[in-house]
Formats: structure tokens, sequence, C-alpha cells
């Protein structure tokens, strides 16, 4: 089975296609490289002694579709394309807009054309709306997003949900994730953001190597067990194996039906902090700040539905995630550069 991965350079989509290779797949990857480097599939290559198929482009381009298509017997899509940096969706929401909810509707165009409707889209916890009960269950309300990149993965479900509602050969997997980080065992892949980090594992590890002076935690004051955040963070290899699950799903069901893919733990930020600290045997300077706007106490999910349906579930813990957070970013201090 051929597997096309789009975004397959970036942090999660590099895992994912390396998880594919050694599962049995062939792997056909489209990006764009704005915000991925091409040495993370030069590396999933040396990693697997297996070869990756890359088109440099973007997801948009219906010809560029075409053609992949046309020199690839496609089985299945995974969909990871699109812009990710919350705040700056808030400064431009029409890139952000344009970007990720045109990519999808380009890709399914070309995919019916064609007559491979198994798709498997890269969502997020953020569809779900503020106030649900916890741990969230599939169920939970969603929308009301509270900034223009979690409203185009909210829109895309919907526009994903109706064409299965429409199209009844189409078979659709959501997975909405909560906080990957973590890296290969290896040190060989890893999360190389661009620019200031936007999530906290990055920002850790770069203060660790010394890139950034401190960190900064934003509120302990939540009604938390240490008054800071609480998120479900999942190693990005168990993400990665998520999707290795759902294709198997895809291929055999049709419809459109959601998973979470979470721990169903919640760490606070000076737990992850902490872990980190101790599994390393390094030091992180951080300073307590104001609350960041629209943060949630406490956010983890529910992923028994995962578990019943696909198969899956997280086997790793905070501390493989820190410890192997640690070892990608010591081995490459400048990430791929």
């Amino acid at each position: 089975m051929r597997i096309l991965v789009t975004g397959g350079a970036g942090y999660i989509g590099s895992h994912t296609c390396l998880e594919l290779l050694e599962s049995g797949y062939e792997v056909v990857v489209v990006d764009n490289l704005c915000n991925s480097n091409m040495e993370s599939l030069r590396r999933v290559q040396d990693l697997t002694g297996k070869t990756v198929r890359f088109y440099e482009g973007d997801v948009r381009d219906e010809e560029l579709l075409r053609k992949i298509f046309a020199e690839n017997q496609i089985d299945c899509c995974i969909h990871f394309a699109g812009l990710k940096a919350v705040g700056e969706s808030v400064a431009q929401p029409w890139r952000y807009y344009d970007n990720n909810l045109n990519a999808t509707i380009v890709l399914t165009k070309v995919m019916q054309e064609v007559g491979m409707q198994n798709l498997i889209f890269s969502s997020s916890a953020t569809v779900y709306t503020e106030g649900n009960p916890m741990p969230l269950r599939e169920t939970a309300r969603t929308g009301g997003c509270t900034n223009p990149y979690g409203w185009t993965k909210y829109m895309t479900e919907q526009i994903l949900m109706d064409l299965c509602r429409a199209e009844k050969a189409w078979s659709v997997c959501l997975l909405r994730y909560f906080n990957p980080i973590g890296a290969h065992k290896s040190g060989m892949i890893g999360e190389d953001p661009q620019g200031i980090p936007n999530n906290l594992m990055p920002y850790v590890t770069q203060v660790a190597v010394g890139r950034r002076e401190q960190l900064s935690v934003f509120g302990n004051d939540y009604d938390t067990h240490d008054g800071t955040g609480v998120r479900d963070y999942i190693h990005v290899v168990d993400l990665a194996k998520g999707h290795v699950a759902a294709v198997k799903y895809v291929m055999n069901h049709t419809g459109c039906e959601a998973f979470n893919l979470g721990t169903g733990t919640g760490y606070s930020v000076l737990d992850l902090v902490n872990t980190f600290q101790q599994v390393n045997n390094i030091s992180v300077p951080y300073r307590i700040t104001d609350r960041r706007p629209g943060d949630l106490a406490v956010c983890y999910a529910a992923p028994d539905k995962s578990a019943e349906l696909l198969g899956w579930k997280a086997e790793k813990n905070l501390a493989d995630m820190c410890r192997d957070a640690w070892n990608w970013q010591s081995k490459n201090p400048k990430g791929y550069q």
C-alpha cells in the first residue's frame, strides 16, 4: 500500500513517515518546506533504509496533485499540510484561512476526481469548546474556538463531515491531537520550530541547550495541584503510531469518525519542567509571568474510543518524552541546520 503524506517533512509528519515505512507501507510526500526541512526525510530514509518519494510544492496546486496521483497508485492520504502557529494566526487570519482551508478543498477535489477517498486529517483538541467537562470525549461540544488556527481545524472537520454525508464512498478519520512532544529515540529527527518556539517543550529544550535565556511560565494561580496549567502531553512516536492505526481503520470503513490522540493523563507545566530536569540532570531556569488570555486551567483527553476502534493507545510516559526531547536537542543544538 502507498500512502500520500501532505506536509510529511514536518515534525509530526516525519515521525509518521518513519512509522509507516517501518510498518511496510510505501510513502509519497508533498511539502512546500515553508515550515519544515528536507533533512528530516533524508534522516527518515537513513533510519529505515527505505525510500520516500518526495514532491516539493503546495497542496493548493491542483496540477501538482494530479501529477502525484497520476505517477503513484495512492491508497490513502494523511493530510498534515497547514500553518499551525496560534499567535501568528491571530496576526495573519486571512493567510491561515486561505492556506489551511483551501489545501483541504483542493486535496479532496483531486482525490474525488481520481476516485481515492480514504483520508486521515491532522486535527486538534483546539476544536473543543471551552467549558466542556474533563476528560474531553469526542462527543464534547466543538466550536467557539479562540483563534483562527483553531477555527481552520474546526471548519476543515465540518467540510469533511459534510463531504462524507453527501458522498458515501468517503472514509475519513479526524485525529484530534492533544500536545505532541518528544522525538525519535535515535535523536536523529525531532521538533525544529522556526524562530521563537510557540510550544512548551521546544522552548524548554532550547533553554537547556543555551539558545534561550529562560522559560516563561504563564500563570501559577490556576486551580491545579501546583497552580500551573495542566495539559495532555503525548509522545510524538505514539502519535505517529496512531496514524498507522488510522490507516488500517479508514481502509475498512466508510463515513467520518473523530478520534482523540492523547494519553488520558494531565501534567502541569511544572511537572514537565521538573521531570525534564530530573531525567536529564540539567537545569532549566524559569520565571512565573502573567497568564495568557484564553488559556484553560486543565485540558486532557479521554482516549477510550481510539483504544476500542483503532486498537491504539499511548505507551510512553512523561519521562520518556523529556528524555527523548533532550536527546534530540542535545545532538542537534541548532535543529536540522
